[in-house]
């Protein structure tokens, strides 16, 4: 049940899957043959053997099957599944299919508000520089049934692991072996029933774990602080700041450090650390103590740190033309995203010594609603930015109301090719233009990558235009 646009995303992988298995395979989506063509191409001559239902979906469907493996994207609330759900039809996510078929103790898995993607792949590239094969996956556009075949047994597994995707591990009664909690912001209020809805589905990642499993948490961040109290695996804290005799990871006296049953050990400056912003300090302590109660060395962390400089589309450097800088930061699809993506480079502008003080972001944001509170992004939209430029859609009517009183330019965009135009006419010589949307992708865009990828798109044209 849905697809998905991904090449290795969930819908697709779990279809190759099930045909390697020798199921009979029914695929059905809302999007058409016409919308789904490069999908359908990519399962080769597997598509021939798939029986179609695109452009909708028939209630029959759901009923007379044995299994359905649904797209994390499909709404719980879908009345196709409470019609499985009726019928007694078991229904499953590639995650959840993939725990089943895996042993649980080499599962590491992140979720979070903010930082997933970074987090997870730092314990990935943490755990292969210590000399360990392993395997990353989830929500990170590719699904670990695309990988299955290929992951050995003594292999980690690290897995991305969205609100959605967590939720599908409740039937099965299962979390992985080391969790990491990156933090809980408001978020998807527009597809949870509030708050504590979503902050339930995030706790299925320690839910079921047992004694003799780990959970990482940030000390910093209200509700995962509170959560602690009902961990029932070996927990660990990570902090900016310094907490006494409990395990985790936190900085002190300029220094990473990891402390585990009383032992401390070093693990880098932070001087080392090449990721810009105190969030992406947060991530990296949060990988670092999960890759150390996995048994990676503090040497392969120091190693990888020296050299890593971010995932695509998350506070992403692009280039510099004529003396402006551009960042793409098109995840950033709250306003707690996009606030720490303006500090990070506003602190980041005035430690350099650039010119323009800290009012030299020219920001491109909005977009689709979520349901999400802008007032303290706002009063940050007008504390760091020379400008704003707004796509045109339901969250922005709510967001540039609140920054448009005083003397911060703004304008209105309708596709991203207006956004970057009218950027590039609000910038001066050492500005920065960031895509930093604090807001759902719907609408404009096939989703938050597809945006992304407009925008690189047009600042590599940019060269080309006088």
């Amino acid at each position: 049940m849905g697809l998905g646009l991904y090449e290795e995303g969930s819908g697709i992988s779990a279809a190759k899957f099930l045909l390697s298995q020798v199921a009979r395979v029914t695929v059905t989506d809302l999007k058409t043959e016409d919308q789904l063509r490069d999908q359908i191409k990519r399962l080769g001559g597997g598509a021939k053997k798939i029986k179609w239902v695109l452009g909708r979906h028939r209630e029959a469907d759901f009923k007379n099957v044995d299994l359905i493996v649904k797209n994390p994207g499909v709404p719980r609330g879908s009345k196709y599944l409470a019609i499985a759900r009726k019928n007694k039809i078991p229904i499953e996510t590639d995650i959840s299919l993939f725990f089943q078929l895996s042993d649980r103790r080499r599962i590491i898995g992140v979720t979070g508000t903010r930082g997933k993607s970074t987090t997870a792949t730092l314990i990935y590239e943490f755990i292969k520089a210590s000399g360990r094969p392993a395997a990353l996956g989830g929500n990170i556009k590719q699904s670990p049934l695309a990988q299955l075949a290929q992951i050995k047994k003594s292999d980690a597994v690290v897995l991305e692991l969205s609100s959605w995707l967590l939720e599908s591990l409740e039937p099965i009664k299962q979390s992985p072996h080391i969790a990491a909690l990156t933090n809980i912001y408001p978020d998807h209020l527009n597809t949870y029933s509030g708050l504590e809805d979503y902050v339930e589905a995030k706790k299925n990642i320690f839910k079921f774990q047992t004694p003799q499993d780990y959970i990482i948490l940030n000390r910093d961040n209200v509700y995962t602080r509170k959560m602690g109290r009902e961990v029932i695996g070996r927990r660990y804290w990570f902090s900016l700041r310094e907490f006494k005799k409990e395990n985790g990871c936190f900085v002190s006296g300029g220094r990473l450090i990891f402390r585990s049953n009383g032992r401390e050990q070093i693990i880098c400056p932070v001087s080392a650390v090449r990721l810009l912003g105190e969030h992406n300090l947060a991530n990296i302590l949060a990988a670092a103590a999960a890759a150390m109660v996995a048994g990676v060395k503090p040497v392969a962390i120091r190693a990888v740190l020296k050299k890593f400089k971010g995932i695509p589309d998350r506070l992403e450097f692009l280039k510099e033309i004529r003396g402006i800088k551009y960042y793409n930061d098109t995840t950033s699809t709250t306003p707690e995203a996009t606030l720490a993506a303006l500090r990070a480079l506003s602190t980041s502008s005035l430690r350099k010594g650039r010119p323009g003080g800290i009012k030299n972001i020219v920001l491109i944001a909005g977009g689709s609603d979520k349901g999400l509170d802008f007032n303290v992004l706002a009063k940050e939209i007008k504390r760091t930015c020379r400008a704003a430029v707004l796509f045109n859609d339901s969250g922005t009517k709510r967001l540039q109301p609140l920054i448009s009183p005083g003397k911060l330019p703004s304008a209105l965009a309708g596709n991203m090719a207006d956004a970057v135009g009218l950027a590039k006419s609000f910038a001066r010589r050492g500005d920065i233009i960031l895509l930093s949307p604090a807001c759902a992708s719907f609408g404009l865009f096939k989703n938050e990558f597809d945006r992304g990828d407009q925008f690189k798109d047009m600042v590599s044209q940019i060269k080309c235009i006088n």
